[in-house]
């Protein structure tokens, strides 16, 4: 009885090393993939305001000026 004990204690401990691998080696790969979409976003959503800079009517609706407009679509994507 203790040799089936042991083994299941063994299988057990094997099962939770194996489980927290994966969740870190998956967690490693999601980091750097949800990086580039944010930065991915963060330059079509500029590229979409400079071209909003022109409009002084759609300007308005967001409460912008076109200096902070443009100020905001001229930041690099990383920030």
């Amino acid at each position: 009885m203790s040799t089936l004990f042991t083994h299941s204690l063994r299988l057990n401990r094997r099962r939770a090393l194996l489980s927290s691998y994966q969740s870190n080696s998956w967690s490693g790969w999601t980091a750097p993939l949800h990086e580039l979409s944010r930065w991915s976003e963060r330059s079509r959503l500029r590229a979409a305001l400079r071209d909003l800079a022109e409009d002084q009517h759609l300007l308005d609706d967001l409460g912008l000026t076109r200096q902070e407009a443009i100020d905001e679509a001229t930041k690099p994507f990383w920030r």
